[in-house]
């Protein structure tokens, strides 16, 4: 392999196409995914729905605890604030675990942060199973923030992995294995927390979360490190054959290996960017600007909104109060579902129309379900429309925003910048969940059903700035990529100029 003037010669592009598509996944590439993500983003969604099934036992188990301490009942405002706060500091401990997620990615390497990342899970899972034994409910608020920092970790540190060893031509079906977990994660807590399993015991519930952290701490040592940061960050080309070797098969890494080059040669001499520099370079300031929108708008799009009307909708619809935890199921399967689909169209369609088509899908769901709402009681048959309406927007978002967000905010960076730009979309990706459980009851209360429009106007906004802004991604190469957002800046900034001018791009203006 020969090199002039710190690029690579054709041997390099004959060498890529001789041995371009790896297109059907090995079995050592798919158990990778496997062990990244029963660990990782599994626990997130996991950690999500558990938390739902035991609210009543929980409640009442402070209320004891405040009686054996103070010989007086917990004040409902007390008990509310408590219980809020057991629930809601997992968004706290989500938001400190993506700022350090990045680094520890960096400094520990992708497979070593996914590992380590596991001692909050056990951790955590050792407060919350002893906190009724030992009478302690402030056990519970400590643990779920720790749940909470693995859940920012593993969506940080996972996406960054599973992208990174991913061929290019699969990198998006493999890359949907943080959704696919998730929405996995959130019906496994579902079905779990049935009072017909664990729901009636919550401490050996809540404390299940150690499984999958001791799952991934037998398996995923067996599978190698990301070989993107073994070449590009380490320098160790050894180690960087083996890993493609055990992933892709001796006969199949080479195309691989000559991507991988091409990129650290293209970062001779740069460092891993903080979450800082980013925002000071001004050749990155449109992608950095669609991470931040995405992952913003894949919280404010209404799917809480949604979940939160579910079981109003359900029991209009003459759903018996106790049958609605089974139906709520359906939702979960649904999500499953629709990840499961987005994997596979996500390599043919390609990430812009899917991304697009799920945001004006939502849109138009956002209208029908504001007329469902309002005109509720005008027909018996009404509430089995809002039903569909409910199924139909989990769908859009989960062909859409649910699976292509995470994929892009890896994508539109090489890899100097790929782990700082994880840490900021998670960052704001959590800050919105803060924001919305925040503000939402209050739009709800004042808009009532027509909150949907917020919403609606969200989602056409999104689906406008992505068809004008984000290129397709699909097969391409980060260098690639990066590439075409140069170009794309440049020739919006000849056509403002009205002339063609020196090579500035509309990238290194100011927004």
């Amino acid at each position: 392999m020969t090199r002039e003037n710190g690029n690579i010669t054709e041997s390099l592009p004959l060498l890529k196409d001789r041995h371009e598509q790896i297109r059907i996944p090995s079995k050592s590439l798919l158990f990778a995914v496997w062990a990244a993500c029963i660990g990782g983003t599994f626990q997130y969604g996991y950690n999500i729905s558990v938390v739902n099934a035991p609210t009543k036992a929980v409640q009442s188990f402070i209320n004891e605890t405040w009686m054996e301490r103070y010989n007086a009942g917990i004040s409902e405002q007390m008990l509310t604030l408590l219980w809020s706060t057991i629930v809601s500091i997992f968004t706290i401990g989500g938001f400190v675990g993506s700022s350090v997620g990045g680094t520890l990615a960096i400094k520990c390497g992708r497979k070593g942060a996914l590992l380590i990342n596991n001692a909050f899970a056990l951790l955590a899972a050792l407060l919350m199973g002893i906190s009724r034994p030992v009478g302690l409910f402030e056990l519970l608020i400590v643990g779920r923030f720790l749940t909470g920092v693995n859940a920012g970790i593993s969506l940080c540190v996972q996406p960054l992995y599973l992208g990174e060893i991913a061929p290019r031509a699969l990198r998006g079906a493999m890359a949907m294995g943080t959704s696919i977990f998730i929405t996995g994660g959130i019906f496994t807590g579902q079905v779990v927390g049935l009072n017909e399993l664990l729901g009636g015991n919550w401490p050996i519930l809540l404390s299940t979360t150690c499984i999958p952290a001791v799952v991934q701490l037998l398996v995923l040592p067996w599978f190698p490190e990301s070989p993107r940061y073994l070449l590009i960050d380490k320098g160790d080309e050894g180690a960087c054959d083996k890993a493609l070797k055990q992933l892709h098969g001796a006969d199949k890494y080479l195309g691989e290996k000559a991507d991988i080059e091409k990129e650290r040669l293209n970062a001779v001499g740069v460092k891993p960017k903080k979450p800082w520099e980013l925002f000071s370079d001004r050749s990155l300031r449109w992608q950095l600007v669609t991470i931040i929108l995405i992952n913003i708008f894949q919280q404010l799009n209404g799917i809480n909104a949604i979940y939160f009307y579910a079981d109003y909708v359900f029991t209009e619809a003459g759903i018996p109060a106790q049958r609605i935890p089974y139906v709520t199921l359906g939702t979960g399967a649904c999500e499953c579902m629709t990840a499961l689909t987005c994997g596979m169209l996500i390599e043919s369609l390609g990430r812009r129309a899917l991304i697009i088509g799920g945001y004006s899908l939502m849109a138009f769901w956002c209208i029908c379900f504001t007329l469902t709402l309002t005109f509720q009681e005008a027909s018996p048959w009404v509430p089995y429309l809002s039903v569909i309406c409910v199924f139909a927007f989990i769908l859009s978002f989960g062909l859409g925003p649910g699976g292509v967000t995470n994929i892009l905010s890896g994508e539109l960076f090489t890899q100097a910048g790929r782990p700082a730009a994880y840490m900021i979309g998670g960052s704001v990706n959590w800050l919105s969940v803060f924001l919305i459980g925040m503000t939402f009851p209050f739009i709800e209360s004042g808009l009532k059903q027509y909150c949907f429009l917020v919403f609606l106007v969200i989602c056409v906004m999104v689906a406008t700035y992505i068809f004008l802004v984000v290129p397709e991604t699909k097969n391409k190469t980060f260098l690639e990529i990066h590439a075409e957002f140069q170009s794309m800046g440049k020739k919006r900034r000849n056509q403002v100029d009205g002339a063609d001018g020196p090579s500035q791009t509309l990238l290194s203006t100011s927004l």
